[in-house]
């Protein structure tokens, strides 16, 4: 029992949807047109927006602290970080390094091919535009035609100048123009003949500056040391190009880095060549002069064992003094360091710990100079990396100090063991241990130079020798389609909007429609006054009527269902002489005449006997139909008075049918609403319903006259015409108004015009469609009915 009721609902849902849906598709041909123009427009954009790729590279940025042994002054190194991306980033995008690659790949100057509708880059072509030296910003655009002879150069002013030459001389200067054309290619520019080429000239700092913003770099993970570096461009080659020459230039920069440690070392170690060397020579002729004043050739050494502890307490000796002055060296370098430079490394001190602040502080005066480089002073990042840097510097100082210190009271104890040592071979003669003691500071010394000769020959290998700075993950690679435009979203959104566009356009048609729509808008207004009838909208004007008796058109078959539906609406009506129809509308052109002459003959091809009156005295349109003279005798003078039969003014109506009359409304009178409501028309209607069986009454519409209203309590019913697309619907409230107040006796509506304005195309092909008997039309095929909309 629930069940009923939940199922109609659906269904009526359903058919809601299924009503909603059929109202919009009636308008195919807008969404065949809307498809089309956003469609082409999609495939015109497409065909003719430059595409864009994306070029990729990737780097892997070495990170050589992470190799060092920090040893026992590690502590001293705790929250500080040698190792930095975003600063990797920054010399990536910084103005020094991009202005080398613009240079060296010429970027200043694009080529294109030009044409008709836009120009398309390439890059190495057959001829090279080279600036004069003085027009590094020239800036301009200029077209040149490689021609059979030569050339031809226009600039953007459109001012020419040829240059014509036999032997295509091609780095001649060219007079005029600012640039020099040479060719790219030895022997092949004659196959280049008839080619033109548009050479743009750009300014360098903004070439700069362009590039520099449309790189993308960014790293691969939080925790990676790979870099991506992307480019976006129309030329793939192009691009690729910039990209590996960016990361050989990052390279290279990283390398001469590297470089300047080692050079830093070198010269360090020639300015203290100089200086051994000029100890080293006045310690040898202080010993010979020593020797040649007191007569010795050479010292034998004491095989005894005090010999031999003094000989090994003054090896300890001289090794912690060496070590000692390699401290006083870097302690003087670094007393001299007031401007953040490097420091020499690895220079035999025997101090891991020492040796890795050097290398860090060198590392960070380097890191120093890049931000100075591409961010320029008073940068947060640049006060960071000083502040660090001096944090330090004073960390090197305060561990050479502590250093020597250790090394001192090492010393200081050695000294006490030799002097033991010493007293023990105190029998030795005081020359021999002058000299000795000559020969110990000649052995440092020479022990020295040879260190630091063997230390310049190692930084010099390196300086010749440096490994890369970057591990290249992989050089640029190009997306094998375009980034822009995006072919699938331009098409799905070209395709949409082909779509939305005319349901746009059709809603906010429906939603500003104020006109009677179908069927279910009537309802929605008048629900208590019944519809009994939809007459289809026929568009050729003679086919509007009735073309037999035996017509079996879909207007015909509309009326004779009409006809029945009021015969059937009056079943419980006691009539037991003729009926009384009345037709009338709201206003004027909503089909009432029309109606009333198509109901009248729908009645007369049953063997009805039908009278057809035009009560319509202000403004008549029954004559047209009976092809007559407005003034021709009618119902006008039978009110007046000029006859006192109307049988005498009635004429035989149309198709000549038996037992249907006219009475036409006649002369147009000026008091018809007078006329109407005297005693005459009510005694015209008993003596006609006598005689007929049908009389149907043409009358004035309702909301412009009162003449209706006079007369309606005479009808038995009262046809209200509303017309689709052309009755508005707030008129509807007037009807409602009428039927509640009984003011038309009767009232039903019928909808004329039905599947005009393209509103509601399944209704009439649902009930108009099919023909029946003999001269009835087969049902066409669902595709014909469609296209014939």
């Amino acid at each position: 029992m629930t069940d009923a009721p939940i199922n109609r609902i659906y269904a009526e849902e359903r058919a809601n949807l299924k009503e909603e849906v059929f109202k919009y598709l009636y308008y195919w041909p807008w969404f065949v047109l809307s498809l089309l123009v956003f469609m082409s427009l999609a495939y015109t954009y497409l065909r003719y927006t430059p595409k864009i790729y994306q070029s990729t590279a990737r780097i892997k940025v070495l990170d050589e602290s992470k190799e060092l042994d920090l040893g026992i002054e590690a502590p001293a190194l705790v929250g500080r970080s040698s190792f930095n991306l975003e600063n990797e980033v920054a010399v990536l995008k910084s103005y020094r390094l991009l202005a080398q690659v613009v240079e060296d790949l010429k970027l200043t100057t694009d080529y294109y091919m030009p044409g008709n509708l836009r120009n398309t880059t390439i890059w190495n072509p057959p001829i090279e535009a080279m600036p004069s030296p003085s027009g590094r910003n020239i800036g301009g655009t200029y077209l040149i035609e490689i021609l059979k002879d030569g050339y031809r150069i226009t600039n953007e002013n459109g001012s020419e100048q040829s240059i014509l030459t036999h032997t295509h001389t091609w780095d001649t200067p060219t007079e005029g123009f600012p640039f020099t054309v040479n060719t790219a290619r030895d022997n092949g520019i004659s196959n280049y003949v008839g080619f033109s080429y548009l050479v743009v000239f750009k300014n360098f700092e903004g070439t700069v500056r362009g590039l520099s913003g449309s790189l993308n770099i960014q790293g691969v993970g939080q925790e990676s040391e790979i870099l991506s570096i992307s480019l976006a461009g129309e030329n793939k080659a192009k691009s690729e190009a910039i990209l590996n020459k960016i990361v050989d230039q990052f390279n290279l920069d990283g390398i001469k880095d590297r470089q300047l440690v080692s050079q830093r070392t070198i010269d360090f170690v020639d300015d203290r060549f100089v200086y051994l060397e000029s100890e080293l020579d006045s310690i040898e002729t202080n010993k010979e002069e020593y020797k040649q004043k007191n007569s010795l050739s050479y010292i034998e050494a004491d095989a005894g064992v005090s010999v031999q502890k003094k000989t090994s307490s003054e090896d300890q000796v001289f090794a912690i003094e060496t070590q000692i002055e390699l401290g006083q060296l870097i302690k003087n370098s670094l007393d001299r360091n007031d401007t953040f430079s490097l420091i020499p490394s690895d220079i035999g001190i025997n101090s891991m710990g020492i040796s890795a602040l050097i290398e860090k502080y060198n590392g960070m005066v380097l890191e120093r100079e890049k931000l100075t480089a591409s961010a320029g002073e008073g940068n947060p990042s640049l006060e960071i990396t000083t502040s660090q840097l001096e944090d330090l510097l004073n960390n090197v100082v305060y561990s050479v100090d502590e250093y020597i210190k250790r090394l001192s009271l090492s010393l200081k104890q050695l000294k006490q063991e030799n002097k033991s040592a010493t007293n023990l071979v105190s029998s030795m003669p005081e020359k021999e241990k002058i000299l000795r003691s000559i020969e110990r500071q000649q052995n440092i010394k020479e022990s020295l130079y040879l260190l630091l000769l063997q230390k310049r020959e190692e930084a010099a290998i390196n300086l010749a020798i440096t490994a890369p700075s970057i591990k290249v993950v992989d050089y640029a690679l190009s997306s094998g389609g375009p980034i822009y435009p995006n072919r699938n979203k331009i098409l799905g959104g070209a395709l949409l909007l082909g779509f939305l566009l005319p349901i746009g356009i059709i809603y906010v048609r429906f939603i500003l429609n104020t006109k009677l729509g179908d069927k279910q808008d009537l309802e929605k207004v008048v629900p208590e006054i019944p519809i009994v009838g939809e007459v289809p909208y026929i568009k050729d004007r003679e086919t509007r009527q009735f073309t037999d008796l035996h017509d079996r058109s879909i207007l015909a078959e509309s009326f004779r269902i009409l006809g029945t539906n009021i015969n059937y609406m009056l079943l419980d009506s006691d009539l037991t002489e003729g009926r009384v129809i009345y037709v009338t509308s709201t206003i004027k052109g909503e089909g009432k005449t029309f109606a009333a002459v198509n109901l009248s003959l729908a009645y007369a091809s049953l063997d009805n006997r039908v009278l057809l009156i035009g009560a319509d005295l202000r403004n008549p349109q029954l004559h047209t139909y009976m092809g007559v003279s407005k003034n021709t005798e009618g119902l006008a003078d039978y009110l007046t008075g000029k006859t006192d039969d109307w049988q005498r003014s009635l004429m035989e109506g149309p198709l000549q049918a038996p037992n249907y009359k006219v009475l036409i409304a006649g002369a147009v009178p000026h008091n018809s609403a007078e006329l109407l409501a005297n005693k005459r028309f009510k005694k015209l209607l008993d003596e006609a319903k006598k005689s007929f069986d049908y009389i149907v009454i043409d009358t004035a519409p309702t909301i412009l006259v009162t003449d209706t209203l006079l007369i309606s309590k005479f009808a038995d019913a009262t046809l209200f015409l509303t017309r689709t697309n052309y009755t508005e619907k707030k008129l509807l409230k007037f009807a409602h108004e009428l039927n509640k107040h009984n003011k038309l006796k009767n009232m039903m509506f019928v909808m004329n015009g039905v599947g005009a304005g393209k509103t509601k195309a399944y209704g009439y092909n649902y009930g108009y469609s099919y023909g029946y008997g003999p001269d009835g039309s087969s049902p066409k095929k669902w595709y014909k009915k469609f296209f014939k909309r």
